[in-house]
């Protein structure tokens, strides 16, 4: 299990707990050129990947995300924050961190960061296990990037470990 307790939250998890019900919960593995998106229910902790967003600029972007969070209305917004091998800030740290300042601003949905340090090597051994060669693994590599991301987030809320 991954441990978060070091990670900057954009909102005290103490203050803002997950929902004993059931609550829909989005995550972003967000990349310059992509943003991957899975979805997730607190439940039962489960996630899987949606879509990934390939729009070219900042304001198609986020129209796509807004569509999502419209249609999801989502409790919790999830976004992975890289980090190097050894827990120090990697070089797009700070844009992940702008990135969920930015949703948390236009959605007023609460934010947390999540380490997401080896999400998209998770991501690509498990499709690759799956059978798919690099031209079909490239499309489907950044949301199920986010679905690590988010499958770790609802791991630690439920007190599990991945495995």
């Amino acid at each position: 299990m991954r441990d978060h307790s070091a990670l900057p939250a954009l909102t005290d998890p103490s203050q803002t707990p997950v929902p004993a019900a059931s609550a829909t919960v989005l995550a972003f593995d967000f990349g310059e050129a992509r943003i991957g998106v899975a979805v997730g229910e607190t439940l039962v902790g489960s996630a899987r990947p949606l879509i990934t967003i390939a729009e070219p600029s900042n304001v198609a972007r986020f129209a796509a995300i807004a569509r999502l969070v419209e249609e999801w209305q989502p409790a919790r917004l999830v976004v992975g924050l890289p980090q190097n091998d050894d827990g120090s800030e990697h070089a797009m740290s700070a844009r992940c961190q702008r990135f969920a300042n930015q949703l948390q601003g236009r959605f007023g949905v609460p934010v947390t960061l999540v380490d997401e340090r080896y999400s998209s090597l998770e991501a690509d051994t498990d499709l690759q296990q799956r059978g798919l060669r690099w031209q079909a693994r490239k499309p489907l590599l950044d949301a199920h990037a986010a679905q690590v991301i988010l499958q770790s987030y609802l791991q630690d809320q439920h007190g599990t470990s991945r495995g």
